[in-house]
């Protein structure tokens, strides 16, 4: 997460000083999400054969030879190999997205929102590793701005490496029993007719695709308005922290007032989000509103991973969270890619109005699955505790 923060921070930036056409600045940022994209369903089934463990500490060697290979194109002035880069670091990252699944399947029922709550218990700490590392690190290298940024992403990720060699995972359900019949469970189709797997694909799908598409416009917002460095870096820095931050209580809040309020709360401070950033353009505007969009994706993207594990049993895991993170990382690709073009060409209020549709979508989903939970007798705000009391 430290070394995603400090891409974030600084990969548009990159793209923008070495870039000859401009439409083209968010393309590694984009790319490092296409590669995350293209990697979740090889990495579910590599790790479904040879275990998590295996396939995480696989992953580093990836993001090790992106974290090079960006310094290098960075100090000979090489778009096209920052842009290889950062499709290595989107492979290691797609590996490194189902730590919060591994976790969540290691442990019962009842505590699942809470250890995905603990895992992203770690962008907390990245929120003021990545960026303060790309900004002390960012003149390390003569004549090449971030440049030292990127060979501090090679120190991050081998302390990932390190700590991979002393973390031990339960076994999988393939490698614990070989069986074809035991890996292979109910058809995908009948998993996703459930109405709470459709929830859960539409909040984490829409709610890190707008994330994305309102974030990775900002550095360039904040240029355009001639803003420092050190500000993009603080306004960034925020909104990490307000993305994982909540990550405290937010599986607490899941279990007491359900998973349904605290997606619909999600989707609202979205709108909260586009509101102050439609109303002004000041440091205080970029920084509340990114810190609202944080907390916003905290509850869309934890809620939606809890509604996710309660619709498919052990033996269905790997490929039902394959289809989750290709289906949001899909998503988050598409709205990276397009926010630089949306920046440059239309401005930052047509970024801010372009998320409300989605927003809107969000909202009217998870008043719909509600409903329908209570028509079928179902207590939405004690559903969790009910699964949990039955488990």
């Amino acid at each position: 997460m430290s070394g995603l923060s400090l891409i974030i921070t600084t990969s548009a930036l990159v793209g923008s000083a070495l870039a000859e056409d401009k439409f083209l600045t968010t393309l590694p940022t984009a790319t490092l999400y296409i590669a995350i994209m293209l990697t979740t369903v090889p990495a579910a089934f590599i790790m479904e054969r040879t275990g998590r463990r295996a396939g995480f500490m696989l992953s580093t060697i990836f993001g090790i030879a992106g974290g090079i290979i960006a310094a290098v194109a960075i100090m000979e002035k090489e778009f096209w190999w920052f842009v290889v880069a950062n499709a290595l670091v989107g492979i290691f990252t797609g590996f490194a997205n189902y730590y919060r699944f591994a976790a969540a399947d290691a442990v019962g029922e009842r505590d699942k929102s809470r250890a995905v709550s603990y895992v992203m218990l770690g962008g907390v700490i990245a929120a003021f590793v990545g960026p303060n590392v790309a900004g002390f690190t960012r003149e390390s290298i003569a004549g090449a701005p971030f440049a030292g940024s990127y060979v501090s992403l090679v120190a991050l990720y081998m302390l990932t490496l390190l700590a991979l060699t002393f973390t031990k995972l339960p076994a999988t359900p393939c490698i614990a029993d070989s069986s074809v019949l035991k890996c292979s469970g109910r058809p995908v189709k009948q998993i996703a007719a459930q109405p709470k797997f459709l929830l859960a694909i539409i909040c984490g799908t829409l709610g890190y695709g707008i994330m994305s598409f309102v974030m990775t416009a900002v550095p360039l917002a904040m240029r355009h308005h001639s803003y420092l460095f050190s500000d993009t870096s603080f306004v960034i820095q925020w909104h990490i922290l307000g993305m994982f931050a909540p990550s405290f209580f937010t599986g607490n809040l899941i279990r007491r007032f359900g998973v349904f309020n605290i997606l619909f709360a999600g989707g609202v401070l979205g709108m909260v989000c586009v509101a102050i950033n439609l109303m002004g353009n000041s440091v205080s505007h970029f920084w509340f509103a990114m810190v609202f969009l944080g907390v916003s994706w905290n509850f869309l993207f934890i809620g939606a991973t809890t509604l996710l594990t309660e619709t498919y049993h052990s033996e269905e895991q790997f490929k039902i969270q394959a289809l989750n993170d290709f289906m949001v990382f899909t998503m988050v690709a598409v709205a990276s890619l397009s926010a630089g073009a949306f920046q440059y060409q239309l401005g930052w209020s047509a970024v801010n109005v372009g998320a409300l549709p989605l927003l809107g979508i969000i909202l009217v989903s998870v008043v719909i699955v509600m409903r329908k939970s209570e028509r079928q007798g179902i207590d939405p705000n004690l559903e969790v505790i009910q699964q949990e009391s039955e488990a």
